[in-house]
């Protein structure tokens, strides 16, 4: 299985991008705004659903094929990283977009539909498809064998990781909305601190060789 030092690893390059504002934040932070925290931590726990969702889909549709070829690995490995420095371009050039979040506001929905659309969001994340399609596969040991059961413990840390990660953000904002909604400034520093951190991390995949 996964040794300790790669799953380490794994868990703090997950750390790294799991923090950066993204989709799943945002609407995170958006919830807890207009609806509350219990809102906000139904919205996690959707989101969380959603990727591991997408971590069984890269395990069973990605690791069959990266197993057997360094080609498709390397070619996902470079894409992948490509476009998380896009991703962390658009994220300093939008920085204001997580000031926008915090003036959201709408009507009270069931903790199901919230649940579900916690969901759609963690489902359809560009940053967490990429970053699963891209690293998880750098991360397995080929030659322990068991190359799916290894991505879904990875994918696994991963979520933990968010878990608690967008729990955080999501507390935080229904705690702080005063404080941040008084200074617009200080959002956006946040967003582009994201996306600079989003573009090491692209710039550290693309360099990063597969043993």
């Amino acid at each position: 299985m996964v040794s300790t030092d790669r799953l380490l690893a794994f868990a703090a390059m997950s750390f790294l991008l799991i923090v950066v504002p993204g989709p799943s934040v945002l609407f995170v932070v958006g919830r807890a705004l207009a609806q509350g925290r219990r809102a906000a931590l139904t919205t996690v726990v959707g989101n969380t659903l959603g990727a591991y969702v997408l971590v069984v889909a890269v395990a069973l549709g990605v690791g069959a094929v990266v197993e057997r070829s360094v080609v498709v690995f390397t070619t996902l490995k470079l894409v992948g990283a490509a476009y998380l420095v896009y991703l962390g371009v658009k994220a300093v050039r939008r920085r204001g977009a997580l000031s926008a979040a915090f003036t959201g506001d709408g009507p009270a929905h069931s903790g199901l539909r919230t649940l579900w659309e916690g969901f759609a969001v963690g489902v359809a994340n560009p940053k967490t498809i990429v970053f699963f399609a891209a690293v998880l596969p750098q991360f397995v040991d080929r030659g322990q064998g068991h190359v799916m059961a290894q991505m879904l413990l990875l994918g696994l840390v991963f979520n933990l990781i968010a878990l608690a990660s967008d729990s955080v953000w999501g507390l935080g904002a229904a705690a702080a909305r005063h404080w941040f909604a008084g200074s617009p400034r200080r959002l956006a520093l946040v967003g582009g601190a994201g996306g600079v951190t989003m573009i090491g991390l692209g710039i550290t995949i693309a360099a990063t060789g597969k043993d």
